[in-house]
């Protein structure tokens, strides 16, 4: 039985953990902050209530075991809190920060190692959930070196999270801590930790505290994340009804923006007249140093300047270092006019990329906080006039939280401009300690009713809706599965609608959330059929998996959707059978998608007909029963579904998938000829473009693959060589890491009995030096060494065949910004730099493939790990501009932009589906 209630905050910058005994009585202790043991010091141990949520990546023989001895036995001895931040700012490049952030980036696998982002090769990496981990691993061990007798893993333990974390993000957070062997406890909204906290506090008189208070906005602005928050208060026979009414959209901006923002600041003044600028690590490094003069510069007894030194690398580490000075008044003013700017409640946001972008992570684009809140206050407006009984729908009361409102001047533009918009002031409710409010508040949360504390209402904090398959031409419509403010721990049954579920086949259910009611309407309900065009709705990771019913004969079976919040915080979905209420199957998000999956219907009842004409076609050549068909007829399969679908380059997502089904059912006929296998490889690759972004594709590309172990039949038919391999570099974005290297590994083999090696080759399918080069140039999951080693023999290809197609494969190699791999699979920048210099050195306009294989290989992403050096975009710019080159290849070397399409088609050789969009 627990003994205690635990509440931690994971926080981007620290993580705090709060805990109150409980009585046998019902009655608990006070609220105590826990002292975290951990390395302060090489050697050095001390007990602290913030352990800094950051890991460093020590280098081999860079600290001794006993350099990392801590009062508990460690099975992996690692560097995590105080003395990795101070590590961290010393040393460039291995300092594992922010991964709260990495955990809401849904454009990396977030259970892969990429962090720390930017770092040397040499350097190990962790995943953003094993830093998590490691970060609420430490805290255990602490713990139960200090109550031996009380496990922490066996309290009544609470976890806060963002208001704003979508269901994965959530749900990675718990498979943070199922790591760290804490598989059992909570989640709670930060915002309303900070309100639980105040509640807490002033228990014994809150009827009086909140007598003249509607309406609370609270507004958390952490080291990752701003996380917003409405809480209407009603006072009822003396007690108080306190209700969550509202919560915002994930915005990734927060103190490490203004660290960075402070940074880019310093660099300019470390770098003096030169136009240098400081590599990824090292202005991580600066990042470090200016968040710890940022702290001492917003302090109630702030001096009134500080100055911020990089030291310098190697043997000139003092020689070499660099100071800047930072004054008081200028980093209030960058950051208050900066990031809390007055701002009218109508200003809408900005929508260029104006907030700073760097490490990799995306950070909202509008720097602006209060535009950010008026923003919100407007997606809710309704919801805040009916709570507060004005016109204006502007809140009444505010509650801060946050290290950045310690700064008197920070907070009071914020108060004054939401004073400004209501016409009024607000009240402003004390946050007597930012940095541990939301872990007190946790703990505040496991005690409330009891302690005399009372519960926040408001249940799930957003609607889900599920995507359907039906609508008017060109609708995209959903059922509401789980209404906004439903309570946890209550099952809520789709019953007036049955679905047929397949068993032991691929299902995928694509699910939307909106955590605003549209305006004058009421909220929406459960079964409500919504136009998902017709407001804000975000799309979640997709549901998708083979469920399994052994026994069953039946391939169809008909199913209810339940759904619940659960009493941990996260969405629970089920299908339930509707002739056994018993047989149940639960869905799970796939955490380790990041693409946006199209939708899986056609996209309207004439492109159904249309299908229905051309499967007769396909069947016909590649039909169960093997029919006589001429060759000629055979090779005008193509033109004859053009006649009837239209041009195949204007073919839709959903069609091209749908045909590719057909062809996959038919895969035995195309043994028949050469003509059929030539046929069916052309095709099936076309329809199976890029591999991923449809429902199931995985699945696809799955049985896919088992035609790469067969081979072809027609093995000595050069047509058919050529289609297999253009096949395999159509689909490579959907084949995992080490199918594409068994890709590679085919690719070596022909390359080497092209230049006159063996060709007993077995079973390998030859190909000639062209296709090997479209297909080494599609494989972005392979490591980078082989994407340097295949680049050097490119560079060494130049000037003895096909110089175009050479070019256009190095600019794919070497991209900054990849179409589907991982960021942290790219080549090296100053790799990419040695490959510039041997472009640079051809003639650009003979040879009109170089410049855009330099405009493309320098593209400007705003991550400055894979920029390349900004004197050397600026000596290619200069240069695409003496050739007259089109603007948009000077734009992307200059600015963050997205490809027109004529740009995307020369990227990637060919047009993606329609409704497909390379990603920025």
């Amino acid at each position: 039985m627990a003994r205690y209630a635990v509440g931690i905050d994971l926080g981007t910058s620290n993580t705090v953990l709060a805990y109150a005994a409980l009585g046998a009585d019902g009655k608990a202790g006070p609220v105590t902050l826990f002292d975290v043991d951990q390395l302060v010091a090489p050697g050095e141990v001390a007990a602290l209530p913030l352990l800094p949520s950051v890991r460093y990546q020590a280098g081999a023989g860079e600290l001794a075991d006993a350099d990392l001895q801590l009062p508990w036995a460690a099975a992996e001895p690692m560097v995590v809190g105080t003395l990795a931040r101070k590590l961290g700012a010393q040393v460039p490049g291995r300092l594992v920060a922010s991964a709260k952030s990495w955990l809401s980036h849904s454009g990396v696998d977030r259970m892969a190692p990429i962090l720390p982002w930017g770092s040397a090769p040499e350097v190990p990496k962790v995943s953003p959930v094993d830093a998590s981990a490691s970060y609420l691993r430490h805290l255990r061990s602490a713990w139960n070196h200090r109550f031996p007798d009380d496990p922490l893993e066996q309290q009544d333990l609470v976890l806060t999270v963002p208001a704003s974390f979508d269901e994965a993000a959530r749900a990675l957070t718990l498979a943070a801590a199922l790591a760290a062997g804490l598989p059992t406890l909570r989640l709670l909204e930060e915002p309303q930790a900070v309100f639980y906290d105040w509640l807490q506090r002033h228990r014994a008189t809150l009827t009086s505290e909140l007598a003249g208070t509607r309406l609370v906005l609270v507004c958390d602005v952490g080291g990752g994340t701003t996380d917003l928050s409405l809480i209407k208060v009603e006072l009822r026979d003396g007690q108080a009804s306190i209700t969550r009414i509202g919560v915002g959209n994930h915005l990734m901006l927060g103190g490490d923006n203004m660290d960075t923002a402070l940074a880019h600041l310093a660099e300019s003044r470390l770098a003096g007249d030169s136009a240098d600028r400081l590599s990824a690590s090292r202005l991580s490094q600066l990042v470090e140093r200016c968040r710890a003069a940022k702290e001492q510069l917003l302090a109630a007894d702030a001096p009134d300047q500080v100055n911020v030194t990089l030291l310098g690398a190697g043997a000139r580490m003092i020689g070499g270092a660099r100071s800047a000075t930072l004054t008081r008044e200028e980093v209030e003013r960058l950051i208050v006019d900066g990031f809390l700017p007055q701002v009218e409640a109508s200003e809408p946001l900005l929508q260029r990329r104006a907030g700073i972008v760097e490490f990799g992570l995306p950070y909202a684009r509008d720097p602006a906080i209060t535009r950010h809140v008026a923003d919100f206050l407007r997606r809710h407006a309704d919801a805040v006039r009916e709570a507060t009984g004005c016109a204006v729908p502007v809140p009444d009361t505010l509650l801060l939280n946050g290290g950045v409102f310690r700064a008197t001047a920070l907070a009071k533009r914020l108060e004054q401009t939401l004073g400004a918009w209501r016409g009024a002031p607000l009240r402003v409710l004390h946050n007597d300690d930012p940095d541990v409010a939301v872990a007190r508040g946790a703990v505040a949360y496991a005690l409330a009713g009891a302690s005399g504390t009372p519960k926040i209402g408001g249940g799930a904090a957003r609607s889900y809706f599920l995507l359907l398959d039906e609508g008017k031409r060109g609708a995209r419509r959903a059922i509401c599965i789980l209404p906004r403010g439903s309570e946890a721990g209550h099952e809520l049954c789709l019953d007036a609608h049955n679905f047929a579920l397949r068993v032991g086949e691929p299902v995928r259910f694509h699910l939307f959330t909106s955590n605003a009611d549209a305006a004058g309407r009421a909220p929406f309900a459960l079964g409500e059929l919504v136009d998902l065009d017709d407001g804000e709705f975000a799309r979640l990771p997709p549901i998708a998996m083979v469920l399994r019913a052994p026994g069953r004969t039946r391939r169809e079976v008909p199913v209810q959707l339940a759904s619940a919040l659960t009493e941990v915080g996260t969405l629970e979905m089920y299908c339930v059978s509707v002739d056994d209420v018993a047989e149940r199957w639960l869905l799970e998000f796939d955490l380790r998608q990041h693409d946006d999956a199209t939708d899986d219907a056609l996209d309207d009842g004439g492109a159904a007909a249309r299908l229905a004409q051309a499967l007769p076609k396909i069947e016909r050549i590649f039909g169960g029963k093997a029919q006589q068909v001429p060759a000629k007829e055979v090779k005008q399969l193509r033109a004859q579904l053009e006649q009837v679908l239209g041009e195949r380059a204007n073919w839709s997502t959903p069609l091209l998938r749908q045909l590719f089904d057909a062809l996959w059912l038919r895969a035995k006929a195309r043994r028949r000829s050469p003509e059929h296998e030539r046929l069916w490889l052309n095709l099936t690759g076309f329809c199976l473009r890029p591999g991923f972004g449809f429902a199931l594709d995985d699945w696809r590309l799955q049985q896919l693959w088992t035609v790469f172990e067969a081979g072809v039949s027609h093995g000595a038919d050069k047509q058919v060589q050529a289609e297999w391999w253009t096949l395999w570099r159509r689909v490579a974005g959907g084949l995992d890491a080490e199918q594409q290297r068994r890709l590679l590994d085919n690719f070596a083999a022909n390359l080497q009995i092209n230049e006159g090696g063996d060709d007993g080759a077995g079973a390998l399918v030859r190909g000639s030096d062209d296709d090997m080069l479209r297909l080494g140039a599609s494989l972005e999951r392979i490591p980078p060494a082989y994407k340097v080693e295949i680049g050097e023999w490119l560079l060494a290809r130049l000037g003895k065949a096909n110089d175009a197609l050479t070019l256009w494969a190095l600019a794919r190699i070497g991209a900054r910004q990849p179409f589907y791999g991982n960021l942290d699979d790219l080549v090296p920048a100053d790799v990419v730099a040695t490959w510039l210099d041997a472009i640079l050195a051809l003639d650009w306009r003979r040879l009109e493939p170089a410049a855009f294989a330099a405009a493309y290989l320098a593209r400007m992403t705003g991550d400055r790990a894979r920029d390349l050096p900004l004197a050397l975009r600026g000596s290619i710019a200069a240069r695409l501009r003496q050739v007259a080159a089109p603007a948009i290849w000077i734009r992307m070397v200059e600015e963050v932009i997205a490809l027109d399409e004529a740009t995307e088609r020369r990227v990637l050789g060919e047009t993606l589906p329609p409704g497909l969009k390379l990603i920025v």
